[in-house]
């Protein structure tokens, strides 16, 4: 880690770094089938519409009515969100990590997430992420969508840090590509072991 521009700050992606995806294929799949849906209906209409939710432009149940409740249904849009937000499940080895790492070496920490506002209120609630995460630049907070740069700039304004001395973790690759050009430092996560071992290659190495 370089002395004259120290790490201060960690962004960080929520779904598929700290907890699964809120809403991805693999949850949409699940649904099709629980509530007995048309997948290939049901995923072009959200494909429509879900750039919207996420931005914060649309309520959840709005983005429903459009997705799914565009005809009677034999169960309820509380059912269908119930099963949503059960879908997120934590990654506890990552969630130690980043805590561990924000308490020994005094780490602003910030998720840089594209959610819908449900889903972002429910996760950050159920999971306690604002012990560990200092603020959330969320899509439907700030209505701008990952890979849009500007996503980044508001991070890096709020933080008011230089990109240098960020270390951005996500698991898309483009993301991290978008974050790289502005001068941050980016990983590519796949897992636990190689992004540790990531982090320790920019010197944020657990105590033992």
């Amino acid at each position: 880690m370089s002395s004259a521009s120290p790490i201060t700050t960690l962004f960080l992606d929520i779904g598929g770094v700290l907890l699964t995806n809120g809403w991805d294929h693999h949850e949409r799949t699940l649904a099709a089938e629980k509530f007995n849906l048309d997948y290939d209906e049901m995923n072009e209409r959200h494909h429509l519409t879900f750039d919207t939710y996420e931005e914060g432009k649309l309520s959840l149940d709005e983005y429903l009515d459009r997705v799914v409740f565009y005809q009677a249904r034999t169960f309820s849009k509380e059912e269908f969100k119930a099963f949503m937000f059960a879908q997120s499940r934590p990654f506890p080895e990552m969630i130690e990590l980043v805590g561990k790492l924000k308490n020994q070496y005094c780490l602003q920490v910030a998720a840089v997430s594209n959610e819908g506002r449900e889903l972002t209120v429910y996760r950050v609630q159920q999971f306690r992420l604002g012990t560990f995460i200092d603020f959330f630049i969320s899509s439907c907070f700030v209505h701008y969508r990952k890979p849009d740069a500007d996503l980044y700039h508001i991070a890096l304004d709020i933080a008011q840090v230089n990109p240098e001395q960020v270390v951005y973790i996500d698991d898309r690759a483009m993301f991290v590509e978008v974050a790289q050009g502005l001068g941050i430092k980016g990983i590519l996560h796949t897992g636990y072991p190689a992004t540790r071992k990531a982090l320790e290659g920019l010197g944020l190495l657990l105590a033992s």
